[in-house]
């Protein structure tokens, strides 16, 4: 045999394996996409349960997730509409396309996320009597190394924190991560957003002394994460205020969202 034989048989097996792995993965994606959607799915809808500190785990998320519902609203008036649908939005693939968001001005993007989407998902959680309990809300914005993820949760006073936490991120464990951790998302519910009509919530260095007249407004710091607290703070700050949801709040407590 020659060597030439003996490499071209060798190209052909090599080709042949790779066509057919390339095969078995396409064909596991296909077949496992279903399945990752819904898990997708079902973390998010964890994740805002938890926010709202509604997650009781002897119960199952859809059944708690049924007591929330789900809305649009357009951020350029602050008001619900029926013009996209809930349930196939893309939200994070509209704040990157052009013709589904607005770029925002250096003054205006307090959270570093360059363009704000026209059309925003939120949820609400009413009582048995139709009124509304909790205002579930997106956010995101840039921290240290990446941008952060996650929902804040309001009081029906749309002034109240009922919870908050991130569901995404790049910050570095220990650090940064410390977003993560239980016992400084504890720290949030029960602090207010506005002050003579301004967003003035947001972390500080250290803990916050409850004897401090700003202490409904303040936040524990993450220690050794400065840049990663600023970021937080930002990111809250732009979404509650007048070019995130402020509008929406605004409209909401007035009867006119």
């Amino acid at each position: 045999m020659s060597s030439n034989d003996s490499t071209s048989k060798t190209l052909i097996v090599a080709f042949s394996l790779c066509i057919v792995c390339s095969i078995i993965v396409s064909a596991a994606a296909v077949i496992l996409k279903p399945a990752q959607e819904a898990n997708k799915t079902l973390d998010r809808k964890r994740n805002i349960l938890a926010a709202a500190g509604m997650l009781d785990e002897s119960k199952s998320v859809d059944e708690l997730f049924a007591q929330i519902s789900t809305r649009i609203v357009d951020m350029r008036t602050g008001k619900f509409t029926d013009d996209v649908d809930a349930e196939n939005y893309d939200q994070r693939k509209a704040a990157k396309d052009p013709s589904a968001s607005d770029t925002l001005t250096p003054a205006q993007d307090q959270a570093n996320v360059a363009r704000r989407e026209h059309y925003a998902v939120v949820y609400l959680v009413e009582d048995q009597g139709g009124d509304i309990d909790k205002i579930i809300l997106p956010i995101r914005g840039y921290g240290l190394w990446s941008t952060l993820y996650g929902f804040i949760a309001l009081e029906s006073d749309g002034n109240t924190v009922a919870g908050l936490g991130f569901y995404e991120h790049g910050e570095t464990p220990g650090l940064g991560g410390e977003v993560d951790n239980p016992r400084w998302k504890s720290s949030w519910p029960g602090k207010q957003v506005y002050r003579d009509g301004e967003v003035a919530i947001g972390l500080i260095k250290g803990a916050v002394d409850p004897a401090n007249v700003n202490a409904s407004w303040e936040v524990d710091g993450l220690a050794g994460a400065t840049l990663t607290a600023r970021g937080v703070t930002n990111l809250v700050q732009f979404w509650l205020g007048e070019n995130g949801f402020e509008p929406f709040l605004n409209n909401l407590k007035s009867g006119e969202a």
